[in-house]
């Protein structure tokens, strides 16, 4: 059983980690926002990863693999999803952090945990941890549980690691031009991701 709670820790930590819609929004919200007021959409993001896996586990996630059709739904609404973010991303203001004016609001963890629910890749990464790593019988609910564990324990790293990045970033645009620079790019990024989810 513990070796296959490690087996699954590196299984999600690699989804978890890698670049792709969830991380770009962290970074971004990172560098836009900072460290603190980004922590609210990363929550939004685990949130939607929980109920997507205990959706999966419970029996709704099949209804994917049975109707194709749903997938496909599922793939256009996540990537127009996308692109309203990338947008949002890549046409953010300019904010000085000395202004009296108070800041834009962050991107709320509302639309984290939506991002969640209408994209495939998060349907399918939890189709797969609980396909590989669940148990039958009267250890399913358990290993479920761990599952559960499991993505919480690596969005969290992953989460602070990327929007620490972000931060980092954040704090070298000084300008208002490598601010522009910097938001085109990462609204670029994600609305690269809408690549993924056709790939």
């Amino acid at each position: 059983m513990e070796t296959l709670f490690f087996s699954m820790l590196g299984f999600l930590w690699v989804a978890a980690i890698t670049p792709g819609p969830n991380n770009m929004l962290l970074t971004s919200s990172g560098a836009n926002y900072g460290f603190m007021r980004t922590i609210p959409l990363m929550i939004g993001i685990m949130l939607g990863m929980q109920c997507i896996l205990l959706l999966v586990a419970f029996g709704v996630g099949s209804l994917i693999l049975l109707y194709p059709a749903l997938h496909l739904i599922l793939k256009i609404a996540g990537s127009a999803y996308l692109l309203w973010l990338a947008w949002k991303i890549g046409t953010a203001t300019y904010e000085k952090l000395e202004t009296d004016a108070p800041p834009p609001a962050p991107i709320p963890f509302w639309q984290g945990g939506l991002l969640q629910v209408i994209n495939p890749k998060a349907w399918l990464m939890a189709l797969g941890a609980v396909a590989s790593f669940s148990l039958a019988g009267s250890q399913y609910l358990h290993s479920v549980v761990l599952i559960s564990i499991g993505i919480a324990l690596v969005n969290i790293v992953a989460g602070i690691i990327w929007i620490a990045f972000g931060s980092m970033i954040g704090k070298l645009l000084r300008s208002r031009r490598a601010w522009a620079i910097f938001n085109v790019f990462m609204g670029l990024l994600t609305a690269a991701c809408v690549l993924l989810i056709w790939h």
